[in-house]
């Protein structure tokens, strides 16, 4: 599992012209899921997002409370290394990435986060305003 994490004075998901899901100050995470993750994976993902001190004084949302909208990203594992189109093998199939997005998002909450999602496999427009910027790559 991997896991593009960065500060943000805000971010928000728009499907169809809604907005879906949107924060204030708090964490965008670009969450991709491979082949080999688990249930136990994305429970370490969770932990390591919340507990993650990259906002301002070194604290993390666990600290602060601040929000976090969780976008789903499979193209975190695209390979480019063998020409300009990438492969898209790594990626796991929606059919399983799809329950262990889902299961970083219910392990976030019962950890206590405020926590806001895209939608899976829908066209996404993904906006952010970075804070800093810091922006830390999780790679389990």
């Amino acid at each position: 599992m991997r896991a593009v994490v960065q500060t943000v004075g805000r971010a928000s998901v728009t499907v169809d012209g809604d907005v879906v899901g949107a924060i204030d100050d708090g964490l965008l995470v670009l969450l991709g899921v491979t082949h080999t993750d688990t249930g136990e994976t994305a429970r370490t993902m969770a932990r390591k997002v919340h507990e993650l001190r990259i906002l301002d004084e070194e604290r993390s949302a666990a600290d602060t409370g601040a929000p976090i909208l969780v976008v789903s990203q499979f193209t975190l594992y695209g390979d480019a290394r063998k020409g300009r189109r990438p492969s898209w093998t790594a990626a796991a199939p929606a059919e399983v990435a799809e329950p262990l997005v889902t299961a970083v998002v219910e392990a976030l909450r019962e950890r206590g986060a405020k926590v806001e999602t895209g939608r899976f496999r829908a066209h996404m427009l993904v906006e952010s305003v970075n804070v800093g910027p810091r922006t830390i790559l999780l790679d389990l």
